[in-house]
């Protein structure tokens, strides 16, 4: 029965892409998709190449580096001297962060196609992305925490003047469907809420990306604020954003949740920027 139903699956994919060509989500070029395998898989060990083939085309799949040891223990950042053990860097050592700890699934590079990707996804409503990321991201979880540690899912809240441009919000869709894939793979996440009302930002900021270092902290100082203060109260909250650069925006984030009675914030970002 197992054979007939992968035979039956195979045949149907064989149809859609005869009707739906592969279309790559970074180059636009069309590609034959690779074969789909139905078997089960590891969340915590899953690779990048395996969940993104069926989005990107053989040329632009290569352009990904993992954001993995030695890192900062604090902000998750790599050391360019890739020896030795995780450590709190000079900047963290500098100026300390609010929030527990930062991880991240992968190194953000503006010229690689992984950091290609997530700008499509959030500037070209190449929202398909979103499938495979929420996968991605999802693994740097179970990679990084128990998730005994988190109470809270909540994404870094848009402007909602940027929310109506968008129609929505990236960082929520990087992490919405984790319950349904974590049950796939016998995974309980059920002690874990999603909440995305309790923060909001007050004001319209330009774009970090157009910005540098301290320049970004002041361009996002005192923009959020707790709208429901008992929805975080005594909550262990893991902040989800798409791209970690300097820290200024979750540093925000995290200094008005703390203020209103969360216990910690921890940081979890799909790309992360080397500075």
């Amino acid at each position: 029965m197992t054979d007939f139903k992968g035979i039956l699956f195979r045949i149907g994919d064989a149809l859609m892409e005869a009707v739906f060509p592969t279309t790559c989500l970074v180059c636009e070029k069309l590609f034959p998709p690779p074969q789909k395998d139905y078997s089960g898989e590891d969340l915590r060990e899953i690779a990048y190449q395996k969940v993104m083939a069926p989005f990107l085309c053989p040329t632009c799949l290569p352009g990904f580096s993992p954001a993995v040891s030695p890192i900062c223990s604090k902000c998750g950042i790599m050391f360019k001297n890739r020896y030795g053990e995780d450590r709190v860097c000079n900047d963290c050592l500098m100026t300390p962060k609010r929030f527990r700890m930062a991880r991240s699934f992968g190194v953000y590079e503006t010229e690689g196609t992984f950091g290609t990707a997530i700008r499509r996804l959030k500037y070209n409503e190449e929202t398909q992305l979103a499938r495979p990321f929420q996968k991605l991201l999802l693994s740097a979880f179970l990679r990084h925490w128990d998730k005994r540690e988190i109470d809270l899912l909540m994404p870094v809240p848009l402007h909602i003047k940027r929310f109506r441009e968008r129609g929505f919000n990236q960082a929520y869709l990087l992490f919405r469907h984790w319950h349904r894939i974590a049950e796939a793979s016998d995974i309980d996440l059920s002690d874990i809420q999603i909440e995305r009302s309790a923060l909001f930002k007050i004001r319209p900021t330009p774009p970090q990306a157009s910005l540098k270092g301290r320049e970004r902290r002041e361009n996002v100082k005192d923009a959020f604020k707790v709208r429901k203060p008992d929805k975080i109260k005594g909550k262990r909250i893991l902040l989800v954003d798409d791209i970690y650069t300097t820290g200024g925006t979750v540093n925000e984030c995290t200094k008005e949740l703390l203020k209103n009675g969360a216990e910690y914030i921890d940081i979890l970002t799909l790309g992360r920027r080397m500075l």
